[in-house]
């Protein structure tokens, strides 16, 4: 190999040069004035604008405050056939999809069959329709 054969050869192509003057005129193809008509113009990608403004997530802090709970009416536990209503129960009528889901009674509907419910919290008039019934919290 000589050293000839070494510096003849382009290893790299040159980009297309435009606004040296030449064939266009004064503005060479880069139209007037304006930050892509200079030299070494950079803009920024327009979703960078979206991405500084989304609030971050630090830590595990950022966890939801209240927890959802599930609302079953008494008239959900007038369909159930057991006497005693538990958490595993309503698992198994498909009420709610694990028993460490939180569940709360509510007093929507008619409760005629007295039923015992434990492990599950009822409000205040649904205790009180419930024990109307003949049935029991605990």
């Amino acid at each position: 190999m000589q050293i000839h054969d070494i510096t003849s050869k382009a290893t790299t192509r040159n980009k297309k040069r435009v606004g040296r003057g030449g064939k266009r005129g004064t503005t060479s193809g880069k139209g007037q004035k304006g930050q892509k008509a200079r030299a070494g113009h950079k803009i920024r990608p327009g979703y960078r604008d979206q991405l500084i403004r989304t609030p971050k997530k630090r830590g595990y802090k950022n966890k939801p405050k209240s927890t959802r709970v599930t609302t079953i009416t008494l008239a959900h536990l007038s369909k159930i056939s057991e006497p005693v209503i538990t958490p595993e129960v309503l698992v198994a009528h498909k009420y709610i999809k694990s028993v460490k889901e939180s569940v709360k009674i509510v007093a929507t509907g008619s409760l005629t069959v007295a039923k015992e419910i434990q492990n599950i919290p009822a409000s205040t008039t649904a205790k009180e329709m419930i024990k109307k019934a003949g049935g029991k919290i605990s």
